[in-house]
This record gives C-alpha cells, structure tokens and sequence, in this order.
C-alpha cells in the first residue's frame, strides 16, 4: 500500500487573510524562539574549548553546557514542531528572520505564492515560483491571464 500525498492547498487573498491570525501567532512564535536559539548557539560555541570541541572531564562547567545544549535541542524541536504547523495549514515558511510566509495560489490560472511577512497587517502581495521576495508585486497587479 502506497502513502497518498495531501492534496496542495491554494489559498486566494480571502482564504490566507482568514487563516492569518493563526499563522500570524506561529510564525511571531517562531521568529522569537530562533532569536533565543541563535544567540544561545552562538553562547554555547564560546564556552566550547578551541581545543577539540570537547568538554575535558575535570571541567566544571561541563554539566551547565550539556545542560544548555540539550535545552537547545529541545527549543529546536519546538521550531521544526511549529514549521510542521505551517506546513500542516499548506502555508511555506520561507525565512526566520523576516518572518516569511509564502501561500500557495493560483492567479488568473498561473502558479503563484501569495507573500506574506510578520509586521504586514494583511496578505497584500503575491509573486511567481521563481521570482521569490525581491519580486513580489502588489495583489492590485496580478498576472495576465495564462495562455
């Protein structure tokens, strides 16, 4: 017996604007954590000795640093847990630092991702598979109809 896939979810402006409340709250969950995360990462690796990498066994401070690494771990889990959220809603999350969402769609019968970023007070741009961020345009211009 073969695993079926899901059938891809296209959202419209109207359907992404009315799960955006709760897309909202996980990717703002999401954006803190990874802060939280990044700079206890960029911590752990300072207390690493430069030597091997490796707590030496007389260190005392080797049980607070396996304490923070797993805490880590866990945190991490977390992160992935709420991106598996997105990704359950059929929503793409695109970057932790900015925010990124991307929904997919069909405008005008051609393949698009509406965009949205944490900050936006609704979904209002849209832009094509291979176009990304940079290229995003305004939902008031939306492709011309596919051939």
């Amino acid at each position: 017996m073969s695993a079926k896939l899901a059938p891809r979810t296209l959202f419209t402006a109207a359907s992404a604007n009315k799960a955006l409340p709760l897309v909202r709250a996980i990717v703002q969950d999401i954006v803190e954590l990874y802060v939280d995360v990044r700079e206890r990462e960029q911590r752990l690796n300072a207390l690493r000795p430069a030597s091997a990498g490796k707590q030496q066994p007389d260190d005392p401070y080797s049980e607070e640093v396996e304490q923070i690494r797993t805490e880590l771990e866990k945190d991490v889990e977390k992160l992935e847990g709420f991106v598996e959220e997105l990704t359950e809603l059929g929503v793409e999350f695109k970057d932790p630092v900015m925010g990124l969402v991307d929904f997919p769609a069909n405008l005008n019968g051609q393949d698009v991702y509406l965009c949205w970023k944490l900050g936006e007070p609704s979904v209002g741009f849209w832009h094509t598979h291979d176009a990304g961020f940079q290229g995003r345009l305004p939902l008031e211009e939306t492709p011309p109809p596919a051939q």
